[in-house]
């Protein structure tokens, strides 16, 4: 039960704050926990705009989420990002449709 209340909390927090937007972008000086919440908080909000937020359990989703940002933290910080992702998806489909 304990679960479902913090997601929830979470949840209100993530739609009913038009403040949160400050903490969901940060500058690129930021500390690493601040680019952690930051990107947190983006994941939350995006699963919850796409209704996943509470399809799986607190654990499974927390662990998403964690996942997640951690591999763009890593990348960002490897000098990989997004975009980069984003091109190498648009040749590797290219490729796949050329076949």
């Amino acid at each position: 039960m304990k679960k479902y209340c913090l997601l929830l909390g979470l949840a209100v927090l993530v739609s009913g704050c038009s403040q949160l937007d400050k903490y969901m972008t940060v500058s690129s000086n930021a500390s690493a926990q601040e680019k952690f919440r930051a990107c947190a908080l983006t994941e939350a909000n995006s699963m919850l705009q796409n209704g996943t937020l509470f399809a799986k359990s607190l654990t499974v989703t927390k662990d998403e989420i964690v996942s997640t940002c951690l591999k763009k933290m890593a990348l960002e910080a490897a000098g990989i990002d997004s975009e980069a992702q984003t091109i190498a998806t648009n040749v590797i489909n290219a490729l796949r449709a050329a076949q």
